[in-house]
């Protein structure tokens, strides 16, 4: 069994208050959710308008599955780059 989490770090230079903000991340969030079945939360930066950190969370059979996974989180992030930019994305796989 592996386990991936990861965490995005994002800037949303269009977000003028939170209540934008939060449409933005709860978007994408919701998306992520159901699209790939993972564990998706705001993590930091509740109270910022322009951040935000994203955290990812998935259970796996295999190191390549995870690595699918990442991708698919990846390109997913990529098609929101009209509203946002990805600062960072930092993941860990753990094996158990």
């Amino acid at each position: 069994m592996y386990v991936l989490y990861s965490k995005a770090e994002i800037y949303l230079p269009y977000a003028t208050s939170l209540k934008d903000k939060r449409q933005i991340v709860q978007s994408l969030t919701d998306r992520m959710r159901k699209r790939f079945s993972i564990s998706v939360a705001e993590v930091d930066h509740h109270d910022l308008w322009q951040r935000a950190s994203i955290g990812f969370a998935a259970v796996c059979k295999s190191v390549s599955e995870t690595d699918l996974i990442m991708e698919t989180i990846r390109t997913a992030l990529d098609g929101y780059s009209h509203q946002f930019e990805v600062l960072d994305l930092n993941w860990e796989i753990a094996s158990y």
